[in-house]
């Protein structure tokens, strides 16, 4: 029975309804929810807010159809706000407690719940319908990704701090939320500067966003959360910030201690608070996770695959300095609380507490307020008009906002429009006619800033034996066809060579290992005989293969012809021809390097202590048939010269760290060293000076092999390394970054890594990465990435192809 319209249920009157339906109901009045009423009768009378505050720890199933008959009726009654809090244990069955969130459409106000408690159908089910609350907060959420397509058109606060599981965001995941302003997600797993602020960016009323905690020394810090806490208890509005007292040490906020303190909650405070707990989630049915029971587990115990170092590199940067901070005369402070002289407003020293990766990435504050202009406080700190100007250079300095130093995107058939009529200029005059190049180039600078998910395939590799068995290989080394833009080989961990068509995904040739190989480590395919290709393996195993001569199966016989043994290298990491065929080099676990002759399949010369330490990788020039360089975990990156009898090199050229690999630029005028956790250079091929360093961030792991490569011909380099699920993508010209890619393996706990990767010879802004993942069950895979294509596409074979070919090879 309902009222009609204009007037309202006074308190006690639903009170005698809720009464009466449990009678009705043969089932009790539940205690918790007399008291929640008689407290909000009292507020009503006292000419304050009148909250109705639910504790779900206290409900029961039997109690739902009563609690769901007042929560109805509340819509229409004198109660302000409803507020539906779980602490910590809950009862009450997922369907029963969504049913009492959404009955009161109109006046529910804060839902704070520990979701994990709920299940996975609970979670799909508040993405997809929504909530009508104003703050929500999902304490330890085990989304992977966060989904939001219901209707949260109220919300205008949400929480997901300590949400373990959780690494990126859908890229429509936050549209239905146009209301939101104040965003916490500290303790995450999300590292990616580029999808984050993409999602971000579809936040129209996003004014706080918190991925840690900034704060200060101990008499400072005090001073401001008194401040704070009078201010949140004195207001009247309820859109207030999301700042809230220093975390204890379990890393809890106000709003959940102060629920743990209900009774004096609900007698001093009246919720208007601006709930630095509230959290907003988002479902992925394949990718929720919910193995953690542990509220107060701390990050890093709920990430057994953090790579080594990552703690110490939380402890280095767990003290930051910002020198002092002061607010500008001609600004005016975006929070409005008792005392406008914040001691945090000019920090000299701010300590930072549960941040998330991301925040650890060079330039983190800077990136994230240019991206996000509208922003007024990120991590408790106010941005001022110093930090947005200074944050703008940054930005124009460190990174790309679009390929090719395009400054402004402009549309595909815009672009096509002004080739086809071959149009002088862009925007503004230029005095030039434009190249093919500058069209192409301005067409994918289109393409990919308009891609903010790039498409990932894995490959599908699975072939069949001669018992038609179908079967999954382990790929563990892989290379682009020198001339066949179709084709790729890759070695596998079991020491099987296959030729595989990585756009049908058919198996051209097979070569079982013999009975000789293990572990393919190394490939390299001849570019005059594009037929044959050189595979050894880590037992020293070496042979030449002529695919033309293999079978597309495994035939269960050892097949030799069409191949040729060479002499073994003990411990093999890598082996490369050079650019007329007539000779390969081979490397390893040793401070020497055999060089072989390929038409006669003779060990020609073994140079003996090249390096102090072992030599991980060789490469030859691409254009010089004598010239070829070395790289060494003793730190040093060699030039050598057959034709010097290379007793001396041409130069050494100095890492920090122990080097993984080198290659050369596709027109040999660079070399590229990478050096372990992430240390990246380019180098002058001339004389070994140092062009470029790429400042990418360490993890402080020794144990982070890093290796990169050339794509789109010398254009842009891409950088992965083994203690990371990341792609990092550079200008080879600039050093200035572009796009980071995130790797995401299937099922929950997954966590994928880079183990090698190589740029597409023939497509602009493509590459392909062996991702292997952190479970020892689970096999490596190819993953093909395409930058110019979303992720949400179909993702078929339609890349845009250099003209000429370029090739790219590496051990």
């Amino acid at each position: 029975m309902f009222l009609t319209k204009g007037l309202a249920f006074a308190i006690s009157q639903i009170g005698s309804r809720y009464m009466y339906s449990c009678q009705a109901r043969g089932v009790p009045p539940n205690k918790q929810v007399l008291s929640a009423l008689s407290k909000a009768k009292l507020k009503k009378a006292r000419h304050e807010v009148s909250s109705l505050v639910i504790l779900l720890d206290d409900i029961k199933d039997t109690d739902f159809h009563p609690l769901l008959d007042l929560l109805t009726e509340a819509d229409l009654s004198e109660i302000d706000a409803v507020d539906i809090i779980n602490r910590s244990v809950c009862i009450l069955s997922w369907e029963y407690l969504l049913a009492l969130v959404r009955a009161s459409s109109r006046k529910l106000r804060v839902v704070d719940l520990q979701d994990i408690l709920f299940g996975k159908d609970f979670l799909l089910d508040l993405a997809q319908h929504g909530l009508p609350c104003q703050v929500l907060n999902l304490r330890s959420s085990h989304f992977r990704k966060l989904n939001m397509i219901g209707n949260f058109t109220r919300m205008h606060t949400l929480n997901l701090d300590f949400s373990a599981s959780l690494t990126n965001f859908r890229q429509d995941c936050f549209i239905c939320m146009p209301n939101l302003k104040f965003l916490s997600l500290c303790e995450t797993r999300i590292t990616n500067l580029w999808t984050t602020t993409a999602a971000l960016a579809k936040l129209p009323s996003l004014l706080e966003l918190r991925f840690q905690n900034f704060l200060q020394d101990d008499a400072a810090q005090k001073h401001a959360a008194s401040d704070r806490r009078n201010a949140y208890w004195d207001s009247d509005h309820m859109e207030n910030s999301i700042h809230d007292e220093a975390p204890s040490v379990s890393g809890e906020n106000i709003m959940y201690r102060l629920f743990n303190e209900e009774d004096q909650y609900l007698n001093n405070t009246d919720m208007n608070l601006d709930v630095s707990s509230e959290t907003e989630d988002s479902s992925d049915d394949s990718e929720v996770d919910f193995s953690s029971q542990d509220r107060e587990t701390s990050f890093m115990e709920l990430l057994p695959d953090v790579p080594p170092g990552w703690e110490d590199l939380v402890n280095l940067q767990n003290e930051v300095s910002f020198g002092t901070l002061e607010m500008q005369d001609d600004e005016e402070p975006f929070f409005r609380l008792s005392d406008t002289r914040l001691p945090y407003i000019t920090p000299k020293k701010c300590i930072s507490r549960n941040p998330s990766p991301i925040c650890f990435e060079k330039f983190y504050r800077e990136y994230m307020i240019a991206s996000l202009p509208d922003l007024k406080i990120l991590d408790n700190l106010p941005i001022r008009k110093v930090d947005r100007e200074k944050a703008e250079l940054i930005f124009s300095q460190k990174f790309e906002h679009l390929p090719y130093k395009r400054m402004y995107k402009e549309s595909v058939v815009s672009i096509l429009q002004k080739r086809e009529i071959k149009a002088n200029h862009t925007h503004g005059f230029s005095p030039r006619r434009k190249s093919h190049y500058f069209y192409s180039r301005s067409l994918s600078a289109a393409k990919v800033g308009s891609v903010a998910w790039p498409a990932l395939r894995p490959l599908s590799i699975v072939g069949t034996t001669a018992r038609d068995d179908r079967r999954s290989y382990r790929p563990r080394q892989f290379e682009y066809h020198p001339s066949d833009a179709s084709l790729m080989v890759f070695g596998t961990l079991d020491g099987e060579v296959i030729v595989i068509n990585h756009e049908s995904e058919k198996i051209v040739s097979y070569i079982p290992s013999l009975g000789a190989m293990n572990s393919v480590l190394g490939l390299c395919w001849l570019k005059n005989y594009p037929s044959k290709v050189i595979a050894g393996s880590d037992n020293g195993s070496l042979r030449l293969y002529d695919i033309r001569l293999m079978p597309t199966t495994a035939t269960g016989s050892h097949q030799s012809a069409g191949s040729i043994m060479f002499d073994d290298f003990d411990q093999l990491t890598s082996v490369h021809v050079n650019s007329t065929d007539e000779l390969f080099l081979a490397s390893g676990y040793s401070k020497h390097v055999a060089l072989y002759d390929i038409s006669s399949g003779r060990r020609l010369q073994v140079f003996d202590d090249m390096h102090r330490e072992h030599i991980n990788v060789v490469k030859f020039a691409h254009h010089s048939p004598s010239i070829f360089a070395t790289s060494s975990f003793d730190r040093d990156v060699k030039l050598w010269d057959l034709r010097q009898k290379p007793n001396q090199p041409c130069y050494t050229a100095l890492s920090s760290r122990g080097n993984v690999m080198v290659c050369f630029s596709p027109d040999d005028q660079y070399l590229l060293v990478s050096a372990v956790d992430n240390e990246v250079k380019q180098l002058l091929a001339v004389d070994g000076r140092l062009h470029l360093d790429f400042s990418i961030t360490s993890t402080g792991s020794s144990q982070n092999y890093t290796r990169s490569y050339y794509m789109n011909g010398r254009d842009y380099v891409i950088s992965g390394s083994c203690d990371e699920h990341v792609v990092r993508i550079c200008c080879a010209q600039t050093g200035r970054r572009l796009k980071d890619v995130s790797l995401e393996g299937k099922g929950s706990g997954a966590s994928m890594f880079v183990q090698s990767l190589r740029g597409d010879p023939f497509r602009d802004f493509s590459m392909s990465v062996l991702a292997a993942y952190i479970r020892p069950s689970s096999n490596s895979e190819i993953v093909k990435v395409n930058l110019l294509a979303s992720s949400d596409q179909d993702k078929g074979h339609s890349y845009p192809r250099h003209s000429p070919p370029l090739f790219s090879s590496g051990g």
